[in-house]
């Protein structure tokens, strides 16, 4: 089985393609998810808990912004690693993945590219160890897919600001000791800032009524004349370009992490129509059952391309954000028809939280969503390639 394992998950051979190092961080945050995390998902994800045991073990892991200098924690690992950690945190559940996503891709990283020296070395080897948590506080209740007509404001008042507003589908938010938020000053330029969420005035509300990512703490955020220094500010930041920017490194992570989910559909696929018979014989048995594991493999192996040039791309210094829309637009869309057609293939067991695809099939019509949809990177892609604007 480990033999057809192989198969499954490196096809077209692209293991030749990482370096030692990469390939050991992979395998290393593989063995984690298989010994830790897969065997209990299902439950977690049934009765909505985020395993926050596990924090501490995920930073020795160094899944915390790895990509960062050591100076800040990180060990100065390539993206293409960053990725493949990513991909098999979601193998075990995409939920565990948004909570690194969002502490390295969003808020580490906009601490280290708009923060000043000081909140680098303040914040960035505590995140890194999981010892502070952060959350990224962008979109509002009706500010998604707009966050430009975001609602929250920053006034000036003393020697500091005071924040008012609201933000919603915040991963981490009842989770984090910090909260990277952004909003508009005085003259309307959206600024980021660092928040203690024990500060006066703020609150977080866990939101308890997903039939998704229900193993991803989501929260709502809200700011009631909350009073912060100029010490919050994150200095570098200046319009909507800043949390665009970080948005970016998140959607790198993504498209690497569907990945991971669509290899772990399609492998329980495999070895469930190998095993379950009907009509005398195993399924795998069966032409219609081929057609769609190999429809399956197809997807699953043009998914793992584009990461992967998406990764060397990152490495090399020439990553553009439309190269990254494209693959969080097709990466997160083909493993939810993988995920789709895996659960197909589990028939009436396909539906048991006691089997993989179901879970993450209802995970990934999030990870469809979040962090621009299908449509909104559409557009962006559209934009790059005809010159015309169409939002």
């Amino acid at each position: 089985m480990s033999e057809l394992n192989g198969i499954i998950d490196d096809f077209y051979g692209i293991d030749g393609q990482l370096t030692a190092d990469e390939i050991q961080i992979r395998d290393a945050v593989r063995r984690f998810v298989d010994q830790e995390v897969r065997p209990h998902a299902g439950a977690w994800w049934q009765e909505g808990v985020f395993p926050t045991h596990l924090i501490p073990k995920l930073g020795e892991l160094g899944v915390f912004g790895p990509t960062l200098p050591e100076e800040y924690g990180g060990s100065g690992a390539t993206g293409t690693a960053y990725g493949l950690m990513m991909q098999e945190l979601e193998r075990g559940d995409s939920g565990l993945r948004s909570f690194a996503s969002v502490q390295s891709g969003l808020s580490m990283y906009a601490i280290y590219r708009y923060g000043s020296e000081e909140q680098k070395r303040r914040y960035l080897p505590a995140m890194a160890r999981g010892e502070i948590i952060g959350c990224f506080g962008l979109t509002e209740p009706d500010a998604g897919s707009d966050p430009g007509a975001m609602r929250t404001t920053a006034k000036k008042s003393g020697a500091g600001y005071r924040i008012n507003g609201a933000k919603r589908w915040i991963t981490n938010g009842n989770l984090a000791q910090i909260a990277v938020v952004w909003a508009k000053d005085d003259e309307g330029t959206i600024r980021g800032f660092i928040i203690p969420t024990d500060t006066p005035g703020f609150s977080a509300r866990e939101i308890h009524t997903k039939a998704s990512m229900r193993m991803s703490v989501t929260s709502e955020l809200y700011f009631d004349n909350v009073e912060v220094g100029e010490e919050a500010l994150l200095p570098q930041s200046r319009g909507l370009g800043s949390p665009l920017g970080c948005l970016t490194q998140a959607r790198f992570g993504i498209a690497f992490g569907a990945v991971g989910a669509a290899l772990d559909c399609l492998r329980e696929a495999r070895d469930y129509a190998q095993t379950r018979i009907a009509f005398g014989r195993p399924i795998a048995r069966t032409q219609l059952v081929q057609e769609r594991i190999v429809d399956m493999l197809s997807r699953t192996v043009a998914m793992q391309l584009r990461a992967l040039q998406l990764g060397k791309l990152y490495d090399g210094g020439v990553l553009r954000y439309p190269q990254v829309s494209l693959a969080k637009r097709d990466n997160a869309r083909g493993a939810l028809e993988v995920a789709r057609m895996a659960r197909e293939i589990l028939g009436g067991n396909g539906i048991s939280v006691d089997y993989a695809p179901m879970r993450h099939m209802a995970n990934l019509e999030t990870v469809d969503t979040y962090e621009g949809t299908y449509e909104v990177h559409t557009l962006i892609i559209g934009r790059e390639i005809l010159g015309e604007n169409a939002f």
